[in-house]
């Protein structure tokens, strides 16, 4: 817990992120809280809502806001596996506008949240 990699990374697609988004996870039990800065042409083009709509494919909780220097903040909590594939797709070249590079925070998820948000 607590590592953070600002590697940016060329991950999966959409496909990838809503396939068997609730079979046999592994590491279902650990539930962790992925923080991720996301740094490009992410505003104004629909990102928040898109990234909403997988997290919600994957079960997720958290949310998605915009912050004054342009970047997307993206809060998850839940299984390891299912937060890995989110960050995946936000790497995966296939979001609204144009994403530079994802900087990540892994934590012990803090609960206490519900749903999905865009904010």
């Amino acid at each position: 817990m607590g590592e953070r990699d600002d590697t940016v990374g060329t991950g999966a697609g959409m496909n990838d992120v809503d396939a068997n988004a609730g079979a046999g996870d592994a590491g279902a039990c650990d539930t962790v809280r992925l923080t991720a800065w996301v740094h490009g042409a992410v505003q104004g083009v629909g990102f928040r809502w898109w990234t909403r709509s997988r997290a919600l494919e994957l079960e997720l909780v958290g949310s998605a806001a915009n912050l004054s220097d342009g970047r997307v903040q993206v809060v998850a909590e839940g299984p390891r596996e299912r937060c890995e594939r989110l960050l995946e797709a936000l790497r995966g070249g296939r979001t609204p506008g144009s994403v530079e590079h994802v900087a990540e925070l892994w934590a012990e998820a803090k609960g206490g949240l519900s749903g999905f948000v865009e904010r």
